[in-house]
C-alpha cells in the first residue's frame, strides 16, 4: 500500500473514532449512543446492551430499555449501575427507564471543555500520522531513488489529506459543543 493511502486510512479510522467518542459524551438529551460502552452480563457471556434490550427514546431525558427477555431485567439494571452513566435505573418489572437530569450551566462548560480536549488530542494524533507518513515517504524516497519534485508533489498531498482531517475533527467537535451548550 502506498504511503499516502495508508496515511488516509489512519486518519480515517482516527475521524471515526472521535465521532464514536463524542457520541458517548453526555449532552443533557438522552442519546442511545450513550450506551455503546455498557455490557451485560447475560448467560455468563459479556454482551453489548443492545443485543439483550430494545432501546428507544421516548423523550428528550428518558431513555427506555426492553429486555428481549424478562428474566435479564436484573442483570441490566446491575450493568446499567456499574456503568459511568451517572444516572439510577428505574425498574417497574418490565422496563427500565433511565432518566437523565439537566445539566446545569457548570456542567455544560465543563462539558464543552472536555469537548475540546477530547479534540485536540485527536488534532494532535493526525498530526502525528502525517509526521509518521513524512519520515516513511523520506525513506521511501532515498530507498529508490525517488526524483525531489515527485517526493514534495506527495509532501503536499500528505499536508492536505491532513489539513482536510484536523478540518473534520474541528467541525465534530464545533458541532458537539454546540450540542452541548443548546438545550
Amino acid at each position: 500500500m502506498d504511503i499516502k493511502a495508508k496515511a488516509e486510512s489512519a486518519m480515517k479510522e482516527r475521524v471515526e473514532k472521535l465521532r464514536a467518542e463524542l457520541s458517548g459524551v453526555r449532552t443533557g438529551r438522552a442519546n442511545p449512543q450513550m450506551l455503546e460502552s455498557v455490557k451485560v452480563e447475560y448467560y455468563g457471556q459479556m454482551m453489548p446492551l443492545k443485543q439483550v434490550a430494545a432501546v428507544a427514546v421516548p423523550e428528550a431525558r428518558i431513555i427506555e430499555l426492553r429486555p428481549w427477555d424478562p428474566a435479564a431485567l436484573e442483570t441490566l439494571e446491575k450493568a446499567i449501575q456499574k456503568s459511568d452513566l451517572g444516572v439510577q435505573p428505574q425498574n417497574d418489572g418490565k422496563v427500565i427507564r433511565l432518566l437523565f437530569p439537566t445539566m446545569t450551566e457548570e456542567r455544560r462548560k465543563e462539558v464543552v471543555k472536555l469537548v475540546g480536549k477530547i479534540g485536540e488530542e485527536y488534532r494532535v494524533s493526525v498530526r502525528n500520522l502525517r509526521r509518521d507518513a513524512l519520515e516513511d515517504l523520506k525513506k521511501s524516497a532515498k530507498d529508490q531513488k525517488m526524483p525531489e519534485d515527485r517526493q514534495k508533489i506527495v509532501e503536499g498531498d500528505i499536508q492536505k489529506l491532513t489539513d482536510s482531517f484536523v478540518k473534520q475533527v474541528d467541525v465534530l467537535v464545533a458541532d458537539k459543543q454546540k450540542e452541548v451548550t443548546t438545550i
